[in-house]
């Protein structure tokens, strides 16, 4: 699967790596681009999974504000609920496309 904003790829990873949490993707870590994603002081915590880091998505020309987030810290029993560990996991807001 690949995540891309404008025309350029912010995330790249084999679709058995995909961790699927309420019908989005999430990337693993590693298969972020460098430098793209800009730590955001937006606040939220999801009731389930825990505290939420927002990111900025800096790439080119284009950005996009709050377009990523993460659970870097999720509560161990989201675990149990997903199946797998989902910890620094990256999932993107409308504004970037995700395909196969």
């Amino acid at each position: 699967m690949k995540a891309t904003i404008g025309d350029t790829v912010i995330a790249e990873a084999s679709d058995d790596e995909i961790i699927r949490i309420e019908g989005n993707p999430y990337f693993p870590p590693s298969s972020i681009a460098d430098g793209v994603l800009v730590e955001s002081p937006t606040p939220y915590t999801c009731p389930w999974k825990g505290v939420c880091q927002y990111f900025h998505i800096e790439a080119g020309d284009d950005s996009l504000k709050d377009g990523a987030w993460s659970y870097p810290d999720p509560y161990p029993t989201a675990f149990d609920r997903v199946g797998k560990d989902f910890s620094g996991y990256v999932a993107f807001s409308p504004g970037v496309t995700v395909s196969s």
